[in-house]
């Protein structure tokens, strides 16, 4: 019994990492009280987060300033994720907590915005009576108009999605910023088609975002003081742009040969400065090549961590997801990424325990797969059947909950154990890390990351955020490491 407790502890401990990784933002408090006000509440990834700031962009040029408190709201806007159940259930009961808000003030303007919008579009109106607005991730240059719509009393849906946008020109507004990492959103949509995931249907096709756009905004952040920028798209590694096209498919059809990829890309933000850190996320590992990770050697500011997703280590569930790799070809890259990059690169990965048919040898291969990478971190979840997806039309979701939650246990147990190990080995090493503000729990210390992505706890000794420090490590957790300044 005392075993079956700690392993439900080690359950809760994990649901609220995942809650904090892939939680909920909320707009700042803004400084004009003669503006009309926006509060915007932000679920999921960080391409939502990233969304939400182009969002606040486009208000904020009609007039609109951004508040903390959706009380003092003239319009609600909830930026939805639709990736598990649970991110929807929470989105629903939220609106529920609001219908007080608009029975109370009615003239109020209720939207709900993202891959959940995009997914239901118009039966979400029918569904959540006060909501006046439903508008896809394409369509966010829309929405003046729509909410225009909204106070004249007619409900408004915008979802098209485009084969083009990727909202270049919009400079965003930085929400819950620590004013020293920033994300620069580089490309939209995938075109992967991965089986049990509902991005496509909810993000459209693939489309690369103008590179010089993309160094411009990191020159500005630079410029203003930031010192990291995160490069964002589903699947960074596919990124490919060119003068005639920024669509990939159409792209590779036409048979365009001068493009820009994504290792050049990094190249070029990376030259901004030596001063300002690059990261990205995500890689699929079909995609990252070798060039990419010779360019990361080349940089020392191009960050040395890599969140690579596996979902499963067996080859023949990666083929009933649509993975498009096996376990083989998995290993490959995660060997030259030892190979090339070190044994101190960061590498994190997603999980899926329980999908369709998975036996127990399958999942056992899972945890030798986690085993010889050794991942710092992951994403771990049990598999949530998502309407519309190849997965949900295909095939039966067979296994068990009971099971489904044991055999994710296992595996938060299992990198519980790695992150610990792969920390201990950093106990004596010095590394340079970006002071990102004070720790959690005290402001007599402070916190930063290094560029493997760790972080990293020391005192305050009236250090500054955005200042770079070597930091020796002499202790750690299986989440953090702890250590003193050096010189």
């Amino acid at each position: 019994m005392t075993e079956v407790i700690a392993d439900l502890e080690i359950l809760d401990q994990q649901e609220e990492k995942q809650e904090e990784s892939c939680g909920v933002r909320v707009s700042k408090e803004g400084s004009n009280d003669q503006a009309r006000k926006l509060y915007i509440e932000s679920y999921g990834c960080q391409m939502n987060f990233s969304d939400s700031e182009i969002v606040t962009s486009i208000l904020e040029k009609e007039g609109y300033d951004t508040t903390s408190s959706f009380e003092k709201a003239d319009v609600i806007l909830l930026n939805t994720c639709s990736i598990r159940e649970k991110a929807e259930l929470t989105v629903r009961k939220r609106l529920t907590q609001f219908n007080k808000i608009k029975a109370d003030k009615p003239e109020i303007t209720i939207g709900v915005l993202g891959c959940m919008a995009e997914r239901l579009k118009s039966k979400l109106l029918d569904e959540e009576k006060i909501v006046d607005l439903v508008v896809g991730p394409d369509a966010y240059r829309d929405l003046p108009n729509l909410v225009k719509q909204a106070e004249d009393g007619h409900k408004g849906v915008n979802t098209f999605l485009s084969r083009e946008e990727t909202y270049a020109d919009i400079s965003p507004v930085r929400l819950n910023s620590n004013g020293v990492t920033a994300f620069i959103s580089i490309m939209r949509g995938c075109d992967n088609m991965c089986s049990f995931c509902v991005v496509p249907f909810t993000r459209g096709r693939e489309r690369s975002r103008d590179p010089h756009s993309i160094v411009k905004e990191a020159q500005d952040l630079f410029d203003k003081g930031y010192r990291e920028v995160t490069l964002l798209g589903q699947n960074v590694d596919s990124y490919k742009w060119s003068d005639e096209e920024n669509n990939k498919a159409r792209l590779e059809k036409q048979g365009i040969n001068e493009v820009v990829n994504f290792a050049n890309l990094i190249e070029m933000v990376a030259k901004v400065s030596p001063d300002l850190r690059v990261r990205f996320s995500t890689s699929h590992p079909k995609d990252i090549t070798d060039e990419v990770l010779h360019t990361m050697k080349k940089f020392e500011n191009i960050c040395k961590y890599i969140h690579l997703p596996a979902q499963s280590g067996n080859s023949r569930v990666l083929e009933l997801m649509n993975r498009t790799y096996d376990r083989d070809w998995y290993i490959n890259r995660v060997d030259a990424i030892r190979d090339i990059l070190g044994e101190d690169c960061g590498i994190s990965s997603d999980m899926i325990a329980g999908f369709c048919t998975e036996t127990e040898e399958e999942h056992q291969d899972t945890l030798t797969l986690m085993d010889y990478v050794k991942y710092d971190f992951s994403y771990m979840f049990f598999y949530s059947e998502r309407p519309g997806t190849l997965a949900a039309k295909k095939y039966e979701d067979d296994i068990p909950l009971e099971v489904k939650k044991k055999r994710l246990q296992e595996i938060i147990a299992k990198q519980q154990d790695l992150s610990l190990e792969r920390n201990k080995r950093d106990i004596g090493k010095t590394f340079k890390v970006l002071i990102e503000g004070y720790s959690k729990r005290s402001k007599a210390d402070m916190q930063g990351r290094n560029s493997a992505n760790k972080v990293v706890i020391f005192k305050n000794n009236d250090f500054q955020k955005g200042q770079y420090i070597n930091v020796r490590v002499n202790d750690c957790t299986a989440a953090t490491l702890f250590g003193e300044v050096v010189a």
